[in-house]
């Protein structure tokens, strides 16, 4: 029994304790609890953007709004601020921040080998998904940056961490004063955010590519579902987060329209819906922005206008960029008269102070200042779905400011920023307007003092008849103080304080520069005029210059339409048995070949008059790198689950030379980084339409494979030797193992059991059921063998070898095989080990062999002159010129499975076709019109007016600059920015 009473004394004794801290009054002063209200009366009333209420009564208890209105009963024990001509409004929410968050810091990476496997245990696959993550776990309030905040006119920050593909959950704070509040976190999970970019502090390498990112996203939420309906063998933190927080709002940074357009469809696959952060160049795809029904955060962060005065640096500005800088601060306008939903951020500025500025300036350019009030207040708390901030409603968060006036007008002083309940003080608002020109007695002399600035600042002029004078003047809490040397140099200063009671006339003592003390007073001549100053300081709004398809040089204004068209009398090289046809007419009608013969008749058809020029099929190139945001998905030695249509851009320029060289269809391959690369897009140049409408409908299905040097990193540097394989003989291996695995996936799929869905093995297993075909990059002979019989041990054909310069030594067994086609060069040979054996005559022989050749570029400036790359092979191997022609025509459609379409004049098929001004195979032709079904996407005559077109609007452009710097907006220097031409090997070396 002794043993025990200690146990059970302590028991008592912990019971006590608890006891007395929950009943007992703690020792630490007397405390009593705040039960009074705060009316705020005669104030117009901003309950939300649109209901506005003149002299109304704001009542607010506890951190909370009571009421609001103009019939509100004001409580006896309520204190009262009188705010007549004063306005109150909602205080501002920025829901993308990073307010409070350290950035993650990146390893030290130095020499070190590339990181292939994750570096976490129990978590995803890939350390940059991390849906666990939670940004109140990693918030610590700033009270500086809050300051920053507060003045801005905001409230309330979604504040996340801006780190990686997905980022986690954010917390949402209010910015209030106080350095312990209970009520700060208002939400410790408030959204989940997302991006197309890599976490800075995992240096795993895949992926390395914006198509790897939206495949691993695609991925991720396959898995998810696979992992919420009970299937996985082991648990994944990572996944449980990401199902846990579905029900959140889902933020993605986006950061381009381009990428807008990615991350909505990536969306709309899932059944999510995303907000977008945009890049503000929105309004370039307006009607395909508004499309997605996403709504969007937008930042301010305007470009600066460039100096180009001299004209040598303006040179170095794009058309596009300097479109950019006149057509940005209209995007907030286009997305509201286009009834898109969008709030702000402050995202992108560098500084806080930039933001009223850039608000202001987007209002300048059509923004409605309701619109603007919306994008600040009830549009970010909507999408948080959070109904008691930003507005004013009875029961919302008392976070509001008090303005002297309109707050989007720029003269409009801001007092104070009130965030739940508490006040934060920015402008005295019973501070005295002093502003204006003085008479200035004192020490027995009389000084003019003219006081220009802020009401909160005011800045000193004085003068000494017309001598001015230096002096420093402060203004603080109703006291003035005045230094200033009345006479030269090192004889003192004058030091004059007082209290203004009224800016009529105001005085008080003055220490004289000899040390005496004297009285000195100052009698207002006339009042500072706010007018005058507007004047001097009038706002520069360029005039907007249109904005075309794309937005850039040679973009149209209006997207052509299609044309029914009749062309006489041409030499029309069919690519079909009927071959080239002398003095010919072709009529196109509803985007299709219609007729082909002599002396044809249209009514209501264009006739173009061809005599003496050449019509011919467009070109098709079927290796091609244009056009395209990334090339090569590096971080796996398969990458078979990224897709090529995911990353077009259609805003390439190279759209635009490919048409002029006569290219209407390329296949877009992925690069050559791995033995099994990216699906392919096949895509017409549709210039000026949006990458989706770029896309074959019922596109057929391409996938890039790779041999050789580059899938092996052979040239890739010393540190990127560990990744399997690293010889000719691991890629046979690589072949092997993965075809392997998706004949096994395939076949569970086709069982009917429950299974893991794979991007990858779903691509895989397409090929081994010949609904896939191959595009295969190749050189050497031995391992052009060994693809076609890793191909015939899994029963399909390889359908196209690509550059395949050692096909001449292999073209018999090629055709054996079943090889559609071989894509290669028409002379290029010795540009590395492997292609030492290539010869020019590479094509004639192969085709001698039966095989369907065709002549490619690989190469953006190659690509608008195929059909001199064609005409090469009539020299080398005797090739005659219209088999030649095939070559970029017809046999290039055969290969990619689009001849019932395309690549040649034949009735029934799309009109993509060029009217050539000279025999096509020539250096000396040009393409003067290249038609899509029927459309007119390049003219010849039109390119030259575009010219000048742009060299007007160039110097228009170039003279609001130079008139923006005049008037004292900041500039940058101009920037060349560097052309970018995509290879196979791009994104591979350096790695």
């Amino acid at each position: 029994m002794r043993k025990r009473l200690p146990v059970l004394l302590l028991v008592f004794l912990c019971s006590f304790t608890i006891y007395a801290q929950e009943y007992f009054p703690k020792n630490d002063g007397v405390k009593t609890t705040d039960h009074h209200y705060t009316a705020f009366t005669n104030a117009k009333i901003y309950i939300t953007p649109t209901r506005v209420i003149d002299n109304g009564t704001l009542l607010i208890q506890k951190g909370r709004v009571i009421a609001a209105g103009s019939r509100v009963s004001v409580p006896a024990n309520s204190i009262v601020v009188d705010l007549e001509g004063k306005h109150i409004y909602p205080s501002f929410i920025d829901i993308y921040s990073e307010f409070g968050i350290q950035k993650p810091a990146r390893p030290g990476r130095g020499r070190r080998s590339p990181q292939y496997d994750a570096s976490r245990k129990g978590f995803y696959w890939n350390d940059h998904i991390m849906p666990e993550k939670n940004a109140f776990d990693k918030f610590s309030f700033d009270t500086k940056k809050a300051g920053e905040l507060l003045r801005a006119g905001f409230g309330t920050v979604n504040a996340h961490v801006a780190d990686g593909i997905v980022r986690g959950t954010s917390v949402l704070v209010a910015l209030d004063s106080l350095d312990t509040h209970h009520m700060r976190v208002l939400d410790e999970k408030a959204a989940q955010h997302l991006s197309f970019a890599k976490s800075i502090a995992s240096a795993q390498n895949y992926p390395t590519s914006l198509m790897g990112a939206m495949a691993l996203i695609r991925q991720m939420y396959k898995d998810a579902e696979w992992y919420a309906g009970g299937n996985a063998e082991n648990r994944d933190m990572s996944l449980e987060a990401l199902n846990a927080n579905k029900s959140l709002p889902q933020i993605f940074d986006a950061g381009s329209y381009q990428n807008d357009l990615r991350a909505s469809g990536i969306a709309g696959e899932f059944g999510l819906a995303y907000i977008l952060k945009g890049g503000g160049d929105e309004y370039q795809r307006i009607r395909e922005i508004k499309a997605t029904g996403a709504s969007f955060i937008l930042p301010l962060d305007f470009p600066e206008a460039y100096d180009v005065t001299d004209p040598y640096q303006a040179g170095k500005v794009s058309l596009a960029d300097m479109r950019l800088w006149n057509q940005v601060p209209g995007n907030p306008a286009a997305l509201a008269k286009n009834g898109v939903p969008f709030a702000f951020t402050l995202s992108g500025l560098e500084k806080t102070a930039d933001f009223k500025t850039n608000l202001l300036r987007a209002i300048d350019y059509g923004l409605d200042k309701t619109k603007a009030l919306e994008a600040l207040t009830t549009v970010p708390a909507g999408l948080l779905g959070k109904s008691d901030i930003g507005n004013l409603n009875n029961g919302s968060y008392a976070s509001f400011l008090i303005t002297s006036g309109d707050i989007f007008d720029k003269e409009t002083t801001l007092y104070e920023n009130w965030v739940l309940g508490e006040k934060y003080t920015i402008t005295d608002r019973n501070i005295k307007d002093i502003r204006g020109e003085y008479t200035l007695n004192a020490g027995g002399k009389t000084y003019t003092l003219n006081i220009t600035g802020e009401p909160a600042s005011p800045k000193p002029e004085l003068k000494s008849d017309t001598t001015k004078l230096s002096s420093r003047l402060t203004y603080e809490n109703g006291w003035l103080n005045l230094f200033f040397s009345p006479e030269t140099e090192g004889s003192g200063f004058l030091r004059l304080s007082g209290h203004v009671t009224t800016p009529e006339t105001f005085g008080g003592k003055a220490l004289l520069a000899n040390g005496t003390e004297g009285s000195w007073t100052a009698t207002r001549k006339s009042a500072y005029d706010e007018k005058e100053k507007k004047e001097k300081e009038e706002k520069f709004v360029p005039e907007a210059v249109p904005v075309t398809f794309p937005n850039k040089a040679y973009g149209f204004s209006e997207l052509p339409k299609q044309e029914n068209i009749l062309f006489k009398n041409a030499t029309v090289w069919t690519s079909e048995e009927e071959g080239i046809l002398e003095n010919t007419d072709v009529l196109v009608k509803n985007g299709k070949i219609s007729r082909i013969g002599k002396d044809l008749s249209a009514g209501g058809a264009t006739v173009i008059d061809a005599t003496g020029k050449h019509l011919t099929a467009g070109i098709i190139d079927e290796h091609s790198h244009i056009a395209a945001a990334s090339i090569n998905e590096a971080g796996h030695n398969s990458s078979a689950e990224v897709i090529m249509e995911d990353v077009i851009d259609a805003d390439d320029i190279n759209i635009y030379r490919n048409l002029s060289g006569g290219v209407t269809s390329i296949q877009i391959l992925h690069g050559s980084a791995n033995p099994i690369g990216g699906r392919s897009a096949i895509i017409k140049l549709k210039w000026g339409l949006p990458a989706e409408k770029l896309i074959y409908g019922n596109s057929p299905k391409f996938i890039k494979f790779a041999l050789g040097e580059n899938v092996k990193q052979s040239n890739w540097g010393d540190t990127q030797t560990i990744r399997f394989p690293q010889s000719r003989m691991g890629v046979e291996q690589v072949y092997t193992d993965y075809f392997q695995r998706a004949k096994e996936y395939d076949a569970k799929k086709k069982s009917g059991k429950p299974y893991r869905f794979d991007y990858e093995m779903e691509t895989l297993a397409e090929i081994i059921n010949k609904e896939r075909f191959i595009t295969c990059h190749s050189y050497v002979q031995s391992e052009i063998n060994m693809l076609m019989k890793v191909a015939e041990r899994f029963n399909f054909p390889v359908n196209t070898f690509t550059h395949i310069l050692e096909g001449y030594k292999v073209a018999d067994k090629m055709k054996e095989h079943g090889v559609l086609g071989a894509s290669t060069f028409s002379d290029w040979w010795a540009y590395k080990y492997e292609v030492n054996d290539a010869i020019p005559y590479n094509a004639a022989i192969m085709q001698s062999q039966g095989l369907n050749v065709a002549i490619n570029s690989d190469d953006a400036e190659m690509s608008r002159r195929l059909n001199q790359e064609a005409g090469k092979t009539v020299k080398y191997g005797g090739v005659s010129e219209e088999e030649a022609w095939k070559m970029v025509t017809i046999n290039p459609a055969r290969m990619l499975h689009l001849d019932d379409r395309v690549g040649s004049i034949k009735e029934g098929k799309d009109a993509d076709i060029v009217l050539w001004s000279d025999h096509p195979l020539s250096v000396y032709a040009i393409a003067e019109k290249t038609f899509i079904e029927g459309v007119p996407y390049y003219d010849y005559e039109t390119m030259k007016q575009m010219q000048a077109s742009i060299a007007r609007e160039r110097n228009k452009l170039i003279n609001q600059m130079i008139e923006a710097k005049n008037k004292g907006m900041k500039t940058q220097a101009p920037k060349q920015k560097e052309e970018k031409h995509f290879h196979c090997d791009t994104e591979v070396y350096g790695i």
